[in-house]
């Protein structure tokens, strides 16, 4: 159960990062087989059409990210995107997992906020000085998100 409840954190942290990753690697983990969504209230992202809509938009957000005019994540929009997907990721982990849906949700909330905030302090501390080039911060940031999320649905 504990495990659980990290993991619905800790995929709240990945949509901190990047907003999308989350409900993109929970559908890949349903699609793989990893996590059992089926008959849920969040079966939804076992269908491939929410695995392929999902996939798309995280990559079109990995490219953006990059991008010299995309807003802050710490900004109203992009916040509250990170915190509605940390939610929806959190609480698919808990079903999966077979607690709490409300924790999951919770959980995915709380990790999303502290994800989000880590995240603009990272980039911020490595490359707001200039002294680091932005593209291999983010890209690492990406690299974490990534693989981090699917290191999570491939545990159940």
């Amino acid at each position: 159960m504990v495990a659980v409840w990290l993991s619905a954190l800790l995929i709240g942290l990945v949509c901190g990062l990047r907003a999308l990753t989350g409900p993109a690697v929970v559908c890949w983990g349903a699609h793989f087989g990893w996590l059992s969504l089926a008959g849920t209230p969040l079966g939804f992202l076992a269908n491939p059409i929410a695995l392929v809509v999902f996939t798309v938009l995280a990559l079109v957000e990995l490219v953006s990210d990059k991008l010299p005019k995309t807003p802050a994540r710490t900004t109203l929009v992009p916040f509250l995107a990170r915190i509605i997907l940390g939610c929806l990721s959190g609480a698919a982990l808990a079903v999966a997992g077979q607690v709490s849906l409300g924790v999951g949700v919770v959980l995915g909330v709380v990790g999303a906020v502290l994800g989000t905030y880590a995240g603009y302090a990272y980039r911020h501390a490595t490359s707001g000085s200039g002294k680091v080039p932005d593209l291999p911060v983010a890209l690492l940031e990406d690299l974490i998100a990534i693989g981090g999320g699917l290191f999570l649905v491939s545990r159940f």
